[in-house]
């Protein structure tokens, strides 16, 4: 509805769509200092989500009734949710309790960054910025390596990536792709995968609101029904995204824990 509504209106001159440029506001210290050279909104809230995450479960914690509170049962299913829903079920009964304050961490950091490109007023999504994306993938990265290392030895290196059963003749070739498959590629898609649809998404949302202000106030009048389509379409993308949100979250913690199983598997 936004791609039928908008051509139409750019046509007649006046409509700028927003770029990746508005999403970088000023920085706060130093004051309006440009984007990338301070203190700014991104980092802002990283800090407000592990504070707000550590003052939830704190909270939800704190009585520790027999018959839980409503708070109290919201963070024990929040809990119980990633720790045998993602840890147990994935890296299996015997491995899983060491890894369940990982998997738990990135899952809540990650919903709640998420989620922040949907709550009126603060409305970015930190993890929209590939930083934030990399620095998450790049801990993963670093954990399931070492974990393998610490498991198996140097030897780990050749059950990553000499699958067992290929034949001799086309082994070399498959010994190359899984190196890159494995060691370069994963961490890349790990964390663009998180990062592009976080982007995507808020740009989305962000077209859909100055279209839909374009259409309304400053199109001609003709023009004017057309804003009702980039509304009903901006709305329905609104309640998607936040359905995306939770879902790569989940996604994200997922192969996490596929990764963590995979290290610590005998066989490739």
């Amino acid at each position: 509805m936004i791609a039928l509504a908008l051509p139409a209106a750019a046509n007649e001159g006046g409509f700028v769509p927003p770029t990746l440029e508005d999403m970088h506001l000023p920085e706060i210290l130093p004051w309006m200092a440009p984007y990338g050279e301070g203190f700014g909104k991104q980092m802002l809230l990283v800090l407000l989500s592990v504070v707000l995450i550590s003052w939830f479960f704190i909270v939800a914690a704190r009585r520790r009734q027999l018959v839980p509170g409503k708070l109290q049962y919201l963070g024990e299913m929040s809990y119980n949710f990633v720790r045998n829903s993602v840890g147990k079920d994935i890296i299996g009964e015997r491995d899983f309790k060491p890894f369940v304050p990982l998997l738990f961490s990135l899952f809540f950091f990650i919903l709640v960054n998420n989620l922040f490109g949907s709550i009126p007023l603060i409305q970015l999504p930190t993890t929209s910025h590939v930083g934030t994306a990399y620095a998450l993938a790049g801990i993963v990265y670093v954990t399931w390596i070492v974990l393998g290392i610490k498991k198996h030895g140097i030897g780990y290196f050749k059950l990553a990536v000499v699958p067992s059963g290929v034949p001799k003749a086309i082994l070399p070739l498959v010994v190359v792709i899984e190196i890159i498959s494995t060691f370069l590629v994963r961490p890349v898609t790990h964390s663009l995968r998180l990062f592009a649809t976080m982007l995507a998404g808020h740009l989305i949302i962000m077209l859909a609101a100055a279209g839909t202000q374009f259409l309304l106030v400053d199109a001609d009048f003709w023009l004017k029904p057309l804003g009702i389509l980039t509304l009903a379409g901006g709305v329905g993308m609104y309640f998607f995204e936040i359905l995306i949100q939770v879902l790569q979250a989940y996604v994200f913690v997922l192969l996490t824990a596929i990764y963590i199983q995979g290290s610590l598997a005998e066989e490739h």
